[in-house]
């Protein structure tokens, strides 16, 4: 019985300096706290961060941003947009895929105590809207902005979204995907593709301007070989201000105008009044075609897809005129 009880205490004692040792060491995370997640560094716009792999709780600061990450299969819950709800194509894309998200506002001053109460683990949108409170989200979680020139950069600003999220098989399918989509644009045009040029203006409040070359629509244009009038070169924001004098400059075989809303809408009936618009050859031909300015301006591959589909319906699908 003596040595029975011996035992006991020496077992008993032994658990205790064995429990003793585990605590003690230094690589043994303590018992009331998470390991840390995996995350990779990122060098952005703004500095560096360290990006959780996966990040489970992203934030998205702007649309091209939110509809980046969610073609890349990783939805925000909350996000802040340019303007005041979230675009509606991108509505019917996430209500296709079964995604919810939490508006926090303007882009220019997204709601930091929205963000806050979230639990955001990682924070993602652009330098020009980021920047001014970049202090304050980088202390919420971890916080990257992509460098923004405007339209012409939506290429490389997806590849950083991409990058970020550690979705670059995913970003390099999606890329192929779209180039399968003009290759087959280009083989239903054909021959027509020789000739074939395109206009594309914008009209916006009071204001009309033309999408060149680098724009965001020109860009894709230019992927497929549509050819833009001589003058619509490249620029440092992608477009040019049109004034009611310079219209001749839009002269092409087929024009697409871009419309935002109503106002917009009563800006383009103004100017189909002008004398100058009525000698240009894409209205004589009939050829002049109302497109949605949310997503033929919407850089991201979601826009994209869009308006290629646009494309193949007014220039594959519908008989000249």
């Amino acid at each position: 019985m003596f040595n029975t009880r011996i035992n006991r205490i020496l077992v008993g004692l032994l658990t205790v300096l064995l429990v003793v040792a585990c605590q003690s060491d230094p690589n043994r995370p303590p018992s009331n706290s998470k390991a840390p997640a995996s995350c990779h560094p990122i060098q952005h716009g703004l500095g560096k961060a360290c990006v959780p792999q996966p990040p489970k709780r992203l934030i998205s600061l702007d649309d091209s941003t939110l509809a980046n990450a969610l073609i890349l299969g990783v939805p925000s819950v909350g996000c802040a947009l340019p303007d005041a709800a979230p675009l509606d194509y991108l509505n019917q894309y996430m209500e296709k895929k079964g995604y919810g998200t939490e508006f926090l506002g303007q882009s220019t001053q997204p709601n930091v105590e929205k963000i806050l109460m979230l639990k955001p683990d990682l924070i993602l949108g652009v330098v020009p809207f980021g920047e001014p409170i970049y202090t304050q989200l980088a202390e919420i979680a971890p916080t990257a902005m992509g460098e923004w020139q405007g339209s012409p950069s939506w290429r490389e600003h997806f590849d950083f979204v991409a990058q970020t999220l550690g979705k670059e098989p995913e970003a390099k399918s999606i890329w192929s995907q779209y180039y399968q989509r003009i290759d087959a644009l280009q083989q239903a045009l054909g021959d027509r593709l020789d000739n074939l040029e395109l206009s594309t203006i914008y009209a916006y409040g009071d204001q009309m301007t033309v999408d060149v070359r680098n724009s965001f629509a020109g860009s894709i244009f230019s992927d497929i070989g549509i050819q833009q009038p001589r003058n619509h070169s490249p620029n440092t924001n992608g477009v040019l201000v049109l004034s009611e004098e310079r219209i001749p400059e839009i002269d092409a075989d087929i024009l697409f105008v871009n419309i935002y809303d109503a106002e917009s809408k009563h800006l383009l009936d103004e100017w189909q009044k002008k004398p100058l618009w009525k000698q240009l050859k894409a209205v004589q031909s009939g050829q002049v075609y109302v497109v949605d300015a949310n997503f033929w301006r919407g850089g991201n591959p979601i826009a994209a897809n869009l308006m290629i589909d646009d494309l193949f319906k007014y220039l594959v699908n519908r008989p000249s005129a």
